[in-house]
Order: structure tokens, then C-alpha cells, then sequence
């Protein structure tokens, strides 16, 4: 007679493979199995949130984080030439443990220095998407296990948001996480995944998927309200003449979900309406820019999470326009004040609710780009620089290895395209437990991870939220 394998040992076959992984992970969640593997139900009135601010079109992070030695920067500036910053407009920047050489941030964002210098934002360097860990070697003699569409736009996107680097699906890592934990959220009628940027893959999961919003918070029916008082008014006949049609009992399936579907809607629009409909403590200031006021709607959502039923959040924003095959340092120069100065306002925000600790903004881009200039700008390349803020951050430290920033050394595979030395997936998977998910279900979030971390193992997978 066959014997009954461990839990643990079914988890660890299950995830050997991210192509075997997603058959399994869609039995667990259509068993209703996936309680038993989640995370231990958080202390009463605990919150947390995640908040992933994607900079579509692959931002140049090499240089939002810079070196500032003498030496390491003059080895920077030769090999960017025209895309270099100068030494002297660096924002200095001290980290508690030394990464070996000096570094610093982009002189158009003061916030984000000011964040490191306080001990409330890290960086991680030279991340991206990864099969199994690779050499040059390996890249060059055809060896190398490669993820789908390595510098293409579409394809990078999707595996930053799905963790998955060697096969295709719909289903993101964010979304993955809400199927395991929104049932520590009290109310369902609202998911605890919000979109300020309509749909995307990092919030689809099994059974939960984004709730999509603006930065006026939710769209909700034209002249309804699910609060009406019986009389003649036009909106009181609209309303009523609604929940009539939706009382209605349907012959056809298909009728029957359409309107169970759009009666839950309303009702979702009415839930968060009224959850965030109070101004912010404090009346926070938040720059007039569209980041600006998508991160104030995220404030006020946190805000009203009392209101919604929330102990878990996700937040999903993007902000693109970073292709930037020519002029770097003009667009730059426009648009990193904007992401610094969205930030900085958030993060005040956050301190003046008191939940600065319960939220984690990071960032995730296509891919970096390459060092070397084009004629003023930079094309697609790999591994790249990312910012993590919040409280609970063990900030002011770079988490990861900063390379060497000089042409062909034993990362570049040519004209600066490194060769990531930190996976998406050990990144995430910092940002996942720290959300909640237990190292037990990490494979189940990330079928790739086991390449690169063991679950089992008692340290974190970078340490940036241990």
C-alpha cells in the first residue's frame, strides 16, 4: 500500500518546477485547500500592505544609484560617457554597512536620499529575472537557461509580475498571495488587490483579481445608490428600479451570474465609497502630478481600511514612459523628481496615519539598461537597481551586489547588459513573508524561488524586511 507523503514533502515536489507547480497550485485553491498552507491568522487589528510602483519601459537605474568614489566613478563615467552624472551633483548617500565603495542617488531626488539617510528606504542591486543562476560563460557558449524574451518588453513585464521567467501565464505573483490571504480580510465584496492602473497580471489570481479604481477613488453606476429611501426623486426611481431588475430570478445561467456580478459591483463601489470618503489626518500635501495623486487615493485607502475590512493590501501602480533610447539625462532629470517627490509625500502621509511600518512601497521595472550610450541614450539590457520604502524596512543598506561598473567585467555580455546577481524571485519573496505568507507557502507564490532560496532555511531571503 502506498504511503501518504509528508506535507513538506509534497510542498518541496511540487515546487521543483515552475511548469508542474501552476497545475498544482490551481488543485489546491479549487480544493479549498489553500487555508491549510497559508499564513497563521495575524493578531487582531494587525494591517499590512504592499504597494508595487512598476516603471514601465525599463528604467536606467544605474543611474538612480551611483558610484561616488574617485575611482569607481571615474570607471562609471568612462564606460557611460555621455549618459554619465557629474561626480559633484551626486546626493551622498551612507549606508550602515559598507557595500565597498561610496555611493549615490540621482540629484533630482532629495526625498528619496532624505528616506535612506533615516533609516526608511534600501535599495536592491542588480536584480532581475532569472531561470537559475547564470555566468557568462554559460550566456556565451549557449548553455544557460534563459528567461522567455530576455530584453523584450512585453515578456519582461509579464515575469516581473508573474515570478515565472520560463513559461507564460495570466496568473501573477500578487495575485497568487490574495488567493491565500484574503480571507484574513473581514469584508469580500472588495478584494484586497487595488489597481490604480486598471488590469494587470501581478494582481490576477486563481479566484482573486484586482479591483480596479482611479485616483478619485472608486467608479462607480451613474444615478444609483444602494442607500435609497422609498419616493419620486430621480435618483430614488433609478435606484430602485435596479435592485428590481437585479432581484429578479433568471431561467439563464449565464443572465443569473451577469447580474449577481453587477449587483456585486455596486455594491463594492458603495463599500469603498464610503470607506474613503473622509479626508486624511493631517491634510497631508501631495504633489498635483498624476503619481502624485494616484499614491494620495493609496493613502486614503489605507485610511479607510477599517471601513473596507482590510488586514492585507496590495497596491498596484505604473508609471511608464522610461524607454529611454535617447536623451536620458533630459527625461530624467523630468521625471525622477516626480517619483522622489511622490514618495516622500506618501511616506509622510503614512507617518501621520501612524501605519508607516504596516506599508512597503517597491518598485519593479522591465529591466535595466545597457551602461554604454547609444548617442544619449541607453537600449534594453538585465539586472538593474530597485527602491524599497517603508518603516519596517531595515533601511540606509544596499541589499544585493552592486557591480562593478566597468566594460566587460565577468557580469557584462556586452555593451553593460549585467548578468542579475539577485533573482525577482528572492526579492519577492521578501516582500511575500513579510506580507504574511508562510515559508511553507512561498513555493506556492513562487515556483521558481527553491532555485535560489530554500524555504526551510531560518534566514530571510535578502533581509531588507527580516
Amino acid at each position: 500500500m502506498k504511503q501518504p507523503i509528508s506535507r513538506r514533502k509534497f510542498l518541496g515536489q511540487a515546487s521543483c518546477a515552475a511548469v508542474t507547480a501552476i497545475p498544482m497550485i490551481n488543485t489546491i485553491l479549487n480544493l479549498k485547500l489553500a487555508g491549510s498552507v497559508a499564513a497563521a491568522e495575524p493578531a487582531v487589528g494587525e494591517y499590512r500592505a504592499l504597494v508595487c510602483l512598476f516603471l514601465n519601459g525599463g528604467w536606467d537605474s544605474f543611474n538612480i544609484l551611483v558610484p561616488r568614489g574617485a575611482a569607481e566613478h571615474a570607471e562609471y563615467a568612462a564606460i557611460r560617457q555621455d549618459l554619465a552624472l557629474a561626480q559633484g551633483s551626486l546626493l551622498p548617500i551612507n549606508p550602515l554597512v559598507s557595500p565597498g565603495l561610496s555611493l549615490g542617488v540621482h540629484p533630482g531626488m532629495p526625498e528619496v536620499q532624505a528616506l535612506f539617510e533615516s533609516g526608511d528606504a534600501a535599495f536592491v542591486a542588480n536584480v532581475g529575472t532569472l531561470v537559475e543562476p547564470v555566468t557568462k560563460a554559460q550566456y556565451t557558449n549557449g548553455t544557460a537557461s534563459l528567461p522567455l524574451g530576455l530584453f523584450s518588453h512585453s515578456d519582461q513585464i509579464e515575469q516581473w509580475q508573474t515570478s515565472l521567467p520560463d513559461t507564460r501565464t495570466a496568473v501573477g505573483w500578487g495575485g497568487r498571495m490574495a488567493d491565500l490571504l484574503q480571507s484574513l480580510n473581514s469584508v469580500d465584496k472588495v478584494s484586497m488587490n487595488i489597481s490604480l492602473s486598471g488590469n494587470n497580471v501581478w494582481q490576477a489570481g486563481q479566484t482573486i483579481f484586482e479591483y480596479a479604481i482611479t485616483s478619485e477613488g472608486a467608479v462607480g453606476p451613474a444615478g444609483y445608490s444602494s442607500q435609497f429611501q422609498p419616493g419620486q426623486s430621480p435618483l430614488q426611481i433609478r435606484s430602485a428600479a435596479v435592485d428590481s431588475q437585479l432581484a429578479l430570478q433568471y431561467s439563464n445561467l449565464f443572465t443569473q451570474a451577469f447580474a449577481k456580478s453587477k449587483k456585486d459591483a455596486f455594491e463594492a463601489y458603495e463599500i469603498f465609497a464610503g470607506a474613503t470618503s473622509a479626508a486624511l489626518p493631517g491634510n497631508p500635501a501631495f504633489p498635483t502630478t498624476a503619481l502624485g495623486e494616484q499614491l494620495q487615493m493609496v493613502a486614503k485607502t489605507i485610511a479607510g481600511r477599517t471601513g473596507l475590512g482590510a488586514q492585507r493590501q496590495t497596491f498596484f501602480i505604473s508609471f511608464g514612459g522610461w524607454d529611454h533610447h535617447d536623451e536620458v539625462l533630459v527625461n530624467q532629470g523630468a521625471m525622477l523628481p516626480v517619483v522622489s517627490q511622490a514618495i516622500g509625500a506618501f511616506y509622510n502621509a503614512l507617518t501621520l496615519l501612524g501605519v508607516q511600518d504596516q506599508v512597503t512601497l517597491f518598485t519593479a521595472s522591465d529591466f535595466g539598461r545597457t551602461l554604454t550610450s547609444n548617442g544619449r541614450g541607453s537600449d534594453h539590457a538585465w539586472g538593474g537597481n530597485q527602491l524599497v520604502v517603508g518603516g519596517g524596512v531595515n533601511g540606509r543598506n544596499i541589499y544585493g551586489q552592486f557591480p562593478a561598473l566597468f566594460e566587460d567585467n565577468p557580469l557584462d555580455l556586452g555593451r553593460g547588459r549585467l548578468i542579475p546577481t539577485t533573482s525577482v524571485d528572492a526579492y519577492f519573496a521578501e516582500l511575500a513573508l513579510w506580507l504574511g505568507v508562510s515559508k511553507a507557502s512561498l513555493p506556492l507564490v513562487l515556483p521558481n524561488l527553491t532555485r535560489f532560496y530554500d524555504p526551510q532555511s531560518s534566514a530571510w531571503p535578502l533581509g531588507f524586511l527580516a
